[in-house]
């Protein structure tokens, strides 16, 4: 088996959009799936795939590795199928365990104000990361969507952005009032690095900012306001939606805001909205938990 690892692993290489950690960590799965049996691939059926996982399940792993163990072997039977080394895909016809689904976390009204008033001042970085901060929270973008934004995405004009989202899907969402007013504020700012680019967000060498430095950003101004936890990014996403489904917004518009091609998806935040309801109630209510008045 370890001859066909190895061209798969040496396929995955060739691959423009594979990172190296995708690379490590097909290699480490496909390694430890050969030294758990020594058939052959060709001779290997999901009764033996079945006895892999359950050997991880033994050992308490968590769901979320063996499923991605899973995945990897899929993708390995996949290639050899492809290429006529194996005559089916025996991984096909093993159930991924079930993944317990958590509640989307985000940040209450006090905490966002909190954050939204963390960055100060009217240089270069003070402004671009406040405008940031503000439109994440205002349009509930992803920071993908968020650093690759072109100057041109933005109708400053209408309050609203053109996002190329997930299966460059595109759609238009509208950017609140403070948002557009930190965007017009940082606007200036960055004309004065007389760059060429066409990015939105700069970093201050003039280049296009990354997601890894929006996440660094708002790292800094979570702890300027105190927060715990650390919001990520996609915490504001959250937060984006949530407080509109408490705020009444229909779900459908929730979605399409969202860019969620499946409702259910969206569906997460009404799990968050009735836990919402039942601390308030919890908190309200003099009978609750079995109090007394």
């Amino acid at each position: 088996m370890k001859k066909y690892i190895d061209e798969f692993i040496t396929s995955l290489k060739a691959e423009k959009n594979v990172s190296a950690h995708t690379i490590r960590a097909y290699t480490n799965d496909l390694r430890e799936f050969h030294s758990f049996t020594d058939k052959k691939p060709e001779d290997i059926d999901n009764l033996e795939i079945r006895s892999f996982l359950a050997s991880l399940h033994y050992r308490k792993l968590k769901k979320s590795s063996i499923s991605r163990k899973l995945a990897t072997i899929r993708s390995f039977y996949k290639y050899l199928h492809k290429e006529g080394f194996v005559k089916k895909n025996p991984a096909k016809l093993v159930s991924s365990p079930r993944l317990p689904k958590p509640l989307p976390k985000f940040l209450t009204i006090d905490e966002t104000f909190s954050l939204m008033n963390a960055p100060q001042g009217d240089t270069f970085k003070a402004t671009r990361d406040k405008s940031i901060i503000e439109l994440l929270y205002s349009s509930g973008l992803r920071v993908s969507e968020l650093t690759s934004l072109d100057i041109s995405d933005l109708d400053i004009k209408e309050s609203l952005v053109r996002v190329k989202g997930k299966g460059k899907k595109e759609r238009i969402t509208p950017v609140g009032s403070n948002a557009m007013t930190a965007i017009k504020n940082y606007l200036p700012e960055r004309i004065s690095l007389k760059k060429k680019s066409q990015a939105l967000f700069l970093n201050n060498r003039g280049g296009r900012l990354t997601q890894r430095s929006v996440r660094r950003i708002l790292l800094q101004y979570c702890r300027t306001a105190g927060l715990k936890g650390y919001p990520s990014p996609h915490t504001l996403r959250h937060t984006f939606a949530t407080h509109l489904l408490h705020g009444g917004a229909d779900l459908r518009a929730i979605q399409e805001l969202l860019g969620h091609s499946s409702l259910s998806t969206t569906q997460r935040y009404t799990h968050v909205d009735i836990a919402h309801l039942s601390e308030v109630y919890d908190k309200a209510h003099p009978m609750a938990g079995g109090k007394k008045s």
